[in-house]
This record gives C-alpha cells, sequence and structure tokens, in this order.
C-alpha cells in the first residue's frame, strides 16, 4: 500500500530549510543586533547544524542581508496591499495610517532591525538605508503621494501640500512610539499598554477622519469604517536588545 501523503521535493525541503534559518536570524538580528548575534543561536533556533547554515549563506552579513531582505519585502507587500485595495482614496489613506501604526506596535523586529540601521548610517557605519530606501521608502511615498493627490482632486481630501498629509497622519505615529519612555515617566500611565495602544489608535484615525476630510461627517463614517475592518494585532514577541540601540552598557540599561 503506497502511502497517500506527497513527499516534498529536495528543492521544496531546501527552501524550507532557507525559510527556518531566516526566521530565527530575523529573531536573533531584531533581539541582540548585528554585532551581538551568534549564528550558533540561529543554527539551533532553527534546527540545523553550522555547516548547513553556512550552506545556504556565507557568513553572518550575509545572512543579516537576507534576513533584513525579507522583513523588508514582507512590509512592501502588505503596504501595497493596502494602498492597492481599491476602496475610495480617502480610505486608502486611512487604511495606510492605521496599517502604519499596527506594524509599529505589532513587528518588533522591523522596528528593532531599521532602528539599527538608521544608528549605523548616523555613526558614518556601514548601513542597509541605502536599499531599503530604494526598495521599500521611495516606492511606498510615490504610492501614499499618488493616493493623497487622488483623494484631493476627487474633492473628497481637503487641499494641502501632500506631504503634510503624510506627516499628519505616519509622523502623529512615529512621535507617539518614540515618545513612549518619557510619557510614561511624565504623565504616569504606559502608551505601549493594550489599552492605551487600542485607544491611541482609534483616536487617531478618528482624528484624521475629521481632520483631512472636507465633508467630515464622511470622515467620521470612513473612519469608522477602516477601524471596523482591522482589529488591532497581538505584538510580535522580540524583545529588542536595548544596548545594541542605544550604545549603553547592560548595567546602564538595567538602571
Amino acid at each position: 500500500m503506497t502511502d497517500p501523503t506527497p513527499t516534498r521535493t529536495q528543492t521544496e525541503r531546501a527552501d524550507l530549510t532557507r525559510a527556518r534559518i531566516l526566521d530565527a536570524a530575523i529573531h536573533e538580528f531584531a533581539e541582540n543586533g548585528l554585532a551581538g548575534a551568534r549564528t550558533e543561536q540561529i543554527a539551533e533556533a532553527a534546527g540545523v547544524n553550522k555547516a548547513l547554515l553556512y550552506y545556504y549563506f556565507q557568513g553572518k552579513d550575509e545572512l543579516y542581508t537576507a534576513a533584513l531582505e525579507a522583513v523588508v519585502e514582507t512590509v512592501r507587500a502588505n503596504s501595497f496591499a493596502v494602498l492597492e485595495s481599491g476602496l475610495p482614496a480617502g480610505e486608502r489613506f486611512l487604511a495606510i495610517v492605521l496599517n502604519h501604526f499596527d506594524r509599529m506596535h505589532s513587528n518588533r523586529a522591523f522596528q528593532s532591525l531599521m532602528q539599527q540601521e538608521m544608528i549605523r548610517l548616523h555613526r558614518g557605519e556601514s548601513s542597509a538605508m541605502g536599499p531599503i530606501a530604494e526598495k521599500l521608502m521611495r516606492p511606498l511615498w510615490a504610492r501614499v503621494k499618488a493616493v493623497v493627490e487622488e483623494g484631493i482632486a476627487s474633492g473628497e481630501l481637503i487641499p494641502v501640500e501632500w506631504t503634510q498629509m503624510i506627516y499628519a497622519g505616519l509622523g502623529a505615529n512615529v512621535f507617539y512610539f518614540l515618545s513612549a519612555p518619557m510619557t510614561k515617566w511624565s504623565q504616569g500611565f504606559d502608551p505601549l499598554s493594550a489599552a492605551s495602544l487600542e485607544s491611541r489608535r482609534k483616536v487617531a484615525i478618528e482624528y484624521l477622519g475629521q481632520g483631512i476630510f472636507i465633508d467630515r461627517e464622511q470622515g467620521a463614517r470612513v473612519a469608522a469604517r477602516v477601524l471596523a475592518a482591522t482589529p488591532m494585532p497581538a505584538p510580535s514577541k522580540i524583545e529588542i536588545n536595548k544596548t545594541e540601540l542605544t550604545g549603553a552598557t547592560p548595567h546602564q540599561v538595567r538602571r
């Protein structure tokens, strides 16, 4: 009697192995940075030996580049799916702002890797920001610009310079997360708690609906529709290594 379960081809098994290595690498680099990551840990987490890891990737630098590219591609695909959803322009803009907020909250691997690259860039060290800009940031900004201009031309959105719309939406998200530690110390509540995040994302989208739509009642309805269609995702289990990101010693971080 033959086994009804189809067997994977050698190529399929190789692809799965490579994917496991990349997934383990993303977690390791996000937690410990390029300098602190260990290929031994990556191999162990992927369930392979180091020899097999080096069969797929020549070294840690190549593995880091591949991991970064994989994360960037996931973000690019997710963002463009929102921007090209076929919804009216104003609704698409609110949806991409909410998508951006949720990514900052839930995709901590991407946020950690981006912060590391920004720090290396500011230090004048070798950085992958150039390729990231070409593959993700430049096409993403161009597509958001087109959405904003479409909404203005149709009379749906208020006529303003297009970058201001982006700063009002995406910039507010960035500030909220970057200022979270100071907010916690100065205001006495945790802005990154589940309840605070749920409240903030709702308030942010409702505010934009009131602020950027010519018809405020329409904006309120669109904001409610976008929020109802997109439940808040759970955070990823990536703990960012603050020593790598700030340059502080472990003792300073604990303090």
